[in-house]
């Protein structure tokens, strides 16, 4: 009769399968192993498993007045997975409906159905590293059942009907129930895993995708980035169309129906519409709901995820199949994991964007700094030479228009350091004839730097800083030193000069963004071009010591100016 009953439970144990396999299915699974329950999760999986517990006990064996059940499968389920008020919550459910089933043993089987799921949550408690793995769930079935037997033995009367009866249902139901609760376990993280497994590899391909994506992206979206984002995804997972659109019309279209759905014409689709006007991820399975206007369309099933930027909705992803009913849960993760991942390429689009105009504006912020003065200077010296030596005030004026016209240049281009370099001796020629023999200038340039692609105007603002703040305020004068040298993967320009100085609590301050308006303003805006242009790695570095003078130094990656845009430069300047 015991191995009968063994195997007569063992067929029974479908249920536990059954069971599994729609905890599988619970989009809390996941949170479930990872002992992240929110209260939702543990009221929910306390009811699913106390009605497997019920389940359980109406698949019972009737054996002498009591049941050879496998209930304890559910509660202690509960108990591994939810923790012990979840273990015991369950217990009661199912201890309560066989309670009220009757017979000798009804209160000796309700005690230990919550005593079984209480058991369950200690487990789960004590075991802290991760789910809980087959063998300690047969353990803890083990347990468990071998703990229901004990209280039946210790309460259910009379003493002598419960000893037999344990001796009938107890071999069974231990081994039995044991295995069924670590296959339970089994299967649940089994299940997770594999979703989990399904999720990187969707991952994966979406930041594969999204790599090669980021070229084009990188511009904003129009129908150039669209068409070739669109092309990426088509060749990289088998659908029957990708299509990209913005918030009115189709951006591209590539694959099946591409007859109609033509880049340039309005949204087709009533689904495309709805993700536009509601922000939300819509799933058509049939034509019907696609809702193409062209009626041969042989588009038949599709996702449509929104893009968005700064939380506005700005244009939709649509993945297409050519079947109805063909949109998986696999295609609806990668399909939104694609559109997070292009949306936030998006966003970063735009601020690079923005980045470039807010440099372009510091730019012609620093070509307006010709103060008046130094132009009214300039003339005054000049007209000072036009009688005397006219020959230098020709020459002088020629210096004056090569420097303004540098000045008011329009692009941002690199430009060879050579070119940088002139303007800088502009400068200096026309500052020299006023300053007289009190400004010494010494140029160190090695010619093999002089065709290096350098950001413009980026020495000659760090000259006009250290001649204005370091040597000016000097009744002597002193010297300014450029020296420019390679690196085997860099260009530093060094500006030094003897002047008086910058006092610490001044360095510290010097190169903060919109420092002085007018003193220091152009060392803070190169500082914050070269960080903006190359990182924060390439920042000015400035060093001085008051009454000694002041060293700047700028440095340009040799891989930056491999490509067109270069800058390692040394600054020397002073406050």
């Amino acid at each position: 009769m015991t191995w009968s009953l063994a195997l007569t439970l063992a067929y029974r144990l479908s249920m536990v399968a059954t069971a599994a396999f729609i905890l599988s299915r619970m989009p809390a699974l996941g949170r479930i192993l990872s002992r992240q329950l929110t209260p939702r999760d543990k009221l929910l999986l306390t009811l699913a498993l106390g009605g497997m517990g019920i389940v359980g006990t109406y698949a019972a064996v009737p054996i002498h007045g009591a049941l050879a059940n496998s209930r304890v499968v559910g509660v202690m389920v509960a108990g591994l997975l939810g923790g012990p008020l979840v273990g015991a919550g369950a217990g009661l459910i199912a201890g309560f409906h066989r309670y009220l089933l009757g017979g000798f043993t009804a209160f000796s089987c309700a005690l230990a159905a919550v005593a079984e799921g209480a058991l369950g949550g200690l487990v789960q408690h004590y075991y802290r590293r991760g789910p809980i793995p087959w063998h300690v769930a047969l353990l803890a079935g083990l347990a468990g059942e071998t703990l229901q037997m004990a209280i039946i033995l210790a309460t259910a009367r009379p003493f002598g009907e419960a000893w037999a009866l344990v001796q009938i249902i107890g071999p069974p139901m231990i081994i039995v129930n044991s295995i069924g609760v670590a296959i339970f376990m089994v299967i649940a993280k089994t299940a997770a895993e594999q979703r989990e497994r399904i999720a990187a590899c969707q991952a994966q391909q979406a930041l594969r995708i999204a790599t090669q994506t980021l070229p084009y992206l990188r511009h904003g979206l129009n129908r150039e980035s669209a068409e070739q984002t669109a092309r990426i995804i088509y060749n990289s997972v088998k659908l029957a169309a990708v299509a990209i659109t913005n918030g009115q019309e189709i951006l591209a279209h590539v694959g099946r129906g591409d007859d109609h759905h033509h880049p340039g014409t309005p949204i087709l689709t009533s689904a495309t519409l709805k993700a536009l006007a509601t922000g939300e991820v819509q799933v058509a399975q049939t034509r019907d709901e696609i809702g193409c206007q062209e009626k041969n369309c042989r588009l038949a099933s599709a996702v449509v995820v929104p893009l968005k930027r700064r939380e506005v909705t700005i244009g939709t992803l649509k993945l297409y199949h050519d079947r109805e009913n063909c949109i998986t849960p696999v295609d609806l993760e990668l399909a939104r994991g694609l559109a997070h991942l292009f949306s936030t390429q998006l966003e970063l689009a735009e601020v690079e964007s923005e980045a470039r105009l807010r440099a372009q504006a510091e730019l012609k912020a620093l070509q307006a700094q010709v103060h008046p003065h130094f132009l009214f200077n300039a003339l005054n010296t000049i007209v000072s030479l036009v009688r005397t030596r006219p020959d230098k005030a020709r020459e002088l004026l020629i210096k004056l228009a090569s420097f303004f016209r540098y000045s008011l240049r329009k692009d941002d281009a690199p430009i060879p350091l050579a070119e940088e370099l002139a303007h800088v001796e502009a400068y200096l020629a026309i500052e020299g004839t006023r300053f007289g023999n009190k400004l010494q200038v010494i140029q160190l340039v090695d010619p093999a730097v002089l065709t290096c692609p350098v950001p413009a105007f980026t020495l000659q603002p760090v000259v006009e800083n250290a001649i204005k703040h370091g040597l000016q305020p000097k009744r002597e004068g002193g010297r300014i030193k450029i020296i420019a040298k390679e690196q085997p993967e860099e260009v530093i320009v060094t500006i030094e000069d003897n002047g008086v100085g910058i006092f610490p609590e001044e360095l510290d301050k010097i190169l903060l963004p919109g420092y002085g308006r007018g003193h220091g303003l152009g060392l803070s805006i190169v500082n914050e071009r070269l960080k903006g242009l190359y990182g924060p790695g390439y920042a000015l570095q400035v060093n001085s010591t008051p009454g000694q003078g002041t060293r700047v130094v700028l440095r340009f990656p040799k891989e930056t100016s491999s490509q067109g845009v270069k800058e390692d430069a040394l600054y020397s300047c002073c406050g």
